[in-house]
Parts: C-alpha cells; sequence; structure tokens
C-alpha cells in the first residue's frame, strides 16, 4: 500500500513537534493560541488545535515547560508556556541531532530519486 502525504506527514511530526514548540518559546513565554498560530504558519507542521494542548501538557509533565496563568486583556485568564533549562537542552540536544539527520536524508532523497 502506498503510503498518503498526510500519513508520511504524521510519522515526521510524531518526533518533531515537540521540539517546535520549544523552539517557539526559545523567545519568551506564550500561550497556547499564540503557538497554534506560530506552528500553524507554514501548515506543514501542526495538524490540529486537538493535538496541540495534550503535547503541551506532556512537555510540561517532562519538566521542559512551565506555565503561568497571567491576565487577558479580554476573557478569561491566558496559560503562559516558559521553557525551562531542561527544555532548553532538549532543544539543544535535538537541534545538534537534526541538522546532520536532515542533511542526511536529504542527500539520500537527491541522490535516490
Amino acid at each position: 500500500m502506498t503510503p498518503t502525504a498526510e500519513s508520511v506527514l504524521t510519522q515526521l511530526r510524531k518526533g518533531t513537534v515537540d521540539y517546535c514548540v520549544l523552539a517557539c518559546l526559545r523567545s519568551g513565554p506564550a500561550y497556547g493560541l499564540e503557538i497554534a498560530e506560530r506552528l500553524g504558519e507554514g501548515k506543514v507542521l501542526f495538524a490540529s488545535g486537538g493535538t496541540l494542548y495534550p503535547l503541551l501538557s506532556r512537555l510540561r509533565q517532562q519538566g521542559w515547560v512551565t506555565t503561568t496563568l497571567e491576565p487577558s486583556p479580554v476573557g478569561p485568564p491566558r496559560r503562559y508556556y516558559h521553557l525551562t533549562d531542561e527544555g532548553k537542552a532538549a532543544l539543544q540536544v535535538f537541534t545538534r541531532t537534526w541538522h546532520p539527520f536532515a542533511a542526511d536524508v536529504t542527500t539520500m532523497i537527491k541522490e535516490n530519486s
């Protein structure tokens, strides 16, 4: 059975989207909708809003992010996500690993297409 583009994207997201969220928080705290918008800009990294909050909860349980509740200019308080030192370290390891991995994948695809 030939995979669909969506099934390939799903598999690629599973290994990378956590780290993309950490990268979104590298420049400072953000609330869920801000993170979703950043991830959704490319239309490839982010599948649906229903997957973001469980992911953020998992990152919090891992100690990679912390949260604070802050007043919102409209509506209820917003939960802001902050990158922890452990999250920064995880992102650094991923970044060091990702670059050679992506380069090798790109080489293989170019050479074998």
